[in-house]
């Protein structure tokens, strides 16, 4: 996987313009409405979670950002009812490099994780369910990574190669 910089709009979050992120690339193609339509799914099984603290919905979580972290993206239930969805309602199919979704479930992978043994533990975890679900609006109502953020600043601060 080589990274690239990724020229987008003058969008600015977090002290970089989207044109000055640098976003993981491996040429491999995905729906970008597709995509997003997961995020949307994302973002409602954490509002569901704030609401319930239903401890299954962020082992749902998990396992999902693994499949999709780790490539068995076919795998996923999410991707799966988001196949569904994008096809019943006719959205285009609108390329992105894979990558960097890639790289955002990983991110999400762990949040969903941390969220989980805190709540195991008695804890709360109401801050990182909102920064998941803050992420997950992002990426389907805006249409912003937050993982090429987190990328770029882990690059950036060297912690990533």
């Amino acid at each position: 996987m080589k990274n690239v910089t990724i020229q987008k709009p003058q969008n600015q979050l977090a002290g970089f313009r989207q044109s000055e992120l640098d976003c993981p690339v491996d040429g491999v193609k995905v729906n970008e409405n597709k995509v997003r339509t997961v995020a949307f799914f994302v973002l409602l099984i954490a509002i569901a979670y704030i609401f319930s603290r239903f401890w299954l919905l962020p082992v749902v979580l998990l396992v999902d950002f693994a499949l999709r972290a780790f490539d068995y993206g076919k795998f996923s239930p999410l991707a799966r009812l988001s196949d569904n969805v994008v096809k019943a309602l006719h959205f285009p199919v609108r390329p992105i490099d894979q990558a960097p979704k890639r790289f955002a479930a990983g991110v999400g992978m762990m949040f969903a994780a941390s969220i989980l043994t805190i709540d195991l533990l008695g804890g709360n975890p109401l801050v990182l369910t909102i920064t998941l679900a803050l992420f997950a609006a992002l990426e389907s109502l805006a249409g912003i990574c937050a993982g090429c953020y987190v990328y770029t600043i882990l690059k950036r601060s060297k912690i990533i190669n």
